[in-house]
């Protein structure tokens, strides 16, 4: 007999979350601001999901966690994003650039629309159902129609079409492709075919939690990066976010723009001090890994 499937919960009011928070053990030194914020962030954007490794399953909250504590990682949680963002779409953009550019010079600028270029049809047939929902979804964008009414069969030219796919779509897209292809692309970013592959989509999903405002704090990874052995050695695991930022770290120019979201980083996590960053896989060293990675990819 399978087990009884679990009934939902009736809604409570803002003042009865408020009550039932108190009733687990959360100290509100301030309800008026409680009921504010919970007037604007849902109890389960906040609550349920900040209060891991605050309480056990189903139990009371640990003797002198606050409601501040809860949403001081909720604000880190954001901040953060708002850091990763930009230096993720300078991956993307570049991912875009040199995928389009590479399949255009070799097969031509429609060459993608050819099952004979990449390593699996079943997988070619459902990128071009992919593409055919995103070229209907952005048909009144003026490029899109440019080339939909003005050039012979109505194709948009790779160039183009990278433009509109999703980072996750360009990654199923660069996975599919010849390995002499995959190994030629990711030779550009000084990196082997298999870490460029699990790299971008990891960061395709990082990418579309922060675009989401999902959790990347005390956060288990779904897509988890294939990393380096010194990395592996020294017991990082790729479950979490850290492992993402080492790989973006090969990826991306070491100029002020990284060093800079290096010490916005650090000053985040200064900042709020009920941050525990080993939740997100950071060793006690974090800073020095990020500095020295592109130092040390002889380590493969």
């Amino acid at each position: 007999m399978p087990e009884q499937l679990k009934k939902h919960q009736k809604p409570m009011t803002i003042d009865e979350q408020i009550n039932n928070l108190k009733a687990l053990g959360l100290v509100v030194d301030d309800e008026a601001r409680a009921r504010k914020l919970l007037n604007d962030i849902s109890y389960f954007r906040l609550i349920k999901a900040y209060s891991l490794n605050l309480k056990p399953h189903n139990g009371n909250y640990f003797k002198g966690i606050t409601f501040d504590h809860i949403v001081d990682l909720y604000l880190f949680n954001a901040n953060l994003r708002q850091l990763l963002f930009p230096v993720i779409e300078r991956i993307e953009v570049n991912a875009r650039c040199r995928i389009a550019n590479y399949v255009s010079e070799k097969y031509g600028v429609l060459g993608y629309k050819n099952k004979d270029n990449f390593a699996e049809e079943v997988y070619h047939r459902q990128f071009l159902a992919d593409v055919t929902e995103e070229i209907e979804r952005n048909k009144r964008a003026p490029f899109v129609k440019n080339f939909r009414e003005n050039y012979e069969g109505g194709d948009l030219p790779m160039y183009a079409l990278v433009e509109i796919c999703s980072f996750g779509t360009l990654s199923k897209f660069f996975k599919n492709m010849q390995n002499q292809d995959k190994k030629a692309i990711s030779k550009s970013f000084g990196v082997g075919y298999t870490y460029y592959e699990s790299w971008i989509e990891s960061i395709a999903y990082v990418r579309n939690i922060c675009a989401h405002y999902g959790r990347l704090y005390n956060a288990k990874l779904t897509k988890r990066p294939m990393l380096y052995k010194q990395y592996t050695e020294a017991g990082i695991e790729n479950n979490r976010l850290f492992a993402v930022l080492l790989c973006i770290s090969h990826l991306i120019e070491k100029d002020d723009h990284w060093n800079q979201l290096i010490t916005d980083i650090d000053n985040l996590i200064r900042k709020y001090a009920d941050v525990d960053i080993s939740t997100m896989g950071f060793p006690k060293d974090w800073k020095a890994y990020l500095e020295s990675s592109n130092d040390s990819d002889n380590s493969k």
